[in-house]
């Protein structure tokens, strides 16, 4: 699919204003999104692992940043990590904004498909080939989890942990048909062909917060989208603050709310169905 066909398709597409300061040009045909806010040491060892392990080889690494003031993001350094672009959202919205600047972004420079993994280093960066490598088999949504055979959970808060097995993932298993182990998982990866896909239509208003974790994960095998987990590792710290957008009883019940809004088909697109 052309780089033309995603910019024509872009012209109803909603999407937050953001602003450019580094983008070196597409190289690869797979983009790794990175979306960040004040993660300071976090991100950048984060990237100095993943120069390590040499995923610039294998995907562009496009960050898209909320407006952290950190310095954490200085471009020189940036540079010298391999990054090809830095997408600074000034529009409204929390990740599902940053994830729909950087994706409309990465379609219309015409990516394949995109990974998708958390700036703040709780997941172990190694696997993003094997991601890049199920794309290129044809799978359209690949899901990292750490609870099936070969993935690793470290330090998982309890209370976490608990939700995610006896909720989250059951519920969304239920209602999208995909049996799904780890659905509050950022790491992940997406085909251009579904993001395209006027009955996913993913660049909407609607999206701001964390809809669009949830709503993909509903979305994408209710359509019959080929989907697939693998194994990945995630830590948490043993000590100090746990590295996390989403705390306290509101935060946890905005997730439950989510959740139960994408299975009952809130998020689908109004000229589709919601059965």
């Amino acid at each position: 699919m052309s780089s033309e066909i995603a910019v024509e398709a872009a012209a109803g597409w909603q999407v937050p204003t953001y602003d450019l300061p580094l983008w070196r040009g597409r190289r690869a045909d797979y983009a790794l999104v990175i979306p960040v806010i004040n993660e300071g040491d976090r991100i950048r060892s984060l990237l100095a692992r993943m120069t390590e392990i040499d995923v610039p080889q294998h995907a562009d690494i496009i960050i898209v940043d909320t407006g952290s003031t950190d310095g954490s993001l200085a471009l020189d350094f940036l540079e010298s990590k391999g990054v090809r672009g830095l997408i600074v959202k000034t529009g409204p919205g929390k990740l599902s904004a940053q994830l729909r600047c950087a994706y409309s972004f990465a379609l219309q420079r015409g990516y394949s498909g995109i990974v998708t993994i958390d700036g703040n280093n709780k997941d172990d960066p190694d696997p993003i080939p094997d991601f890049i490598k199920s794309l290129k088999a044809g799978y359209d949504f690949v899901q990292a989890s750490r609870f099936i055979d070969g993935g690793k959970a470290e330090n998982t808060p309890k209370s976490r942990d608990l939700a995610i097995r006896l909720v989250h993932a059951p519920v969304l298993s239920l209602f999208s048909g995909f049996h799904w182990t780890d659905t509050t998982q950022g790491f992940r990866a997406y085909s251009r062909r579904l993001l395209l896909d006027e009955r996913v239509a993913p660049f909407r208003d609607v999206f701001l917060g964390y809809e669009l974790l949830a709503y993909l994960s509903y979305r994408a095998p209710k359509l019959g989208f080929r989907c697939v987990e693998l194994p990945t590792t995630r830590r948490y710290p043993s000590h100090g603050a746990v590295p996390t957008k989403i705390s306290g009883v509101r935060g946890n019940l905005t997730v439950l709310r989510v959740l139960f809004e994408a299975v009952a088909g809130s998020y689908n697109p109004a000229t589709t169905s919601r059965k």
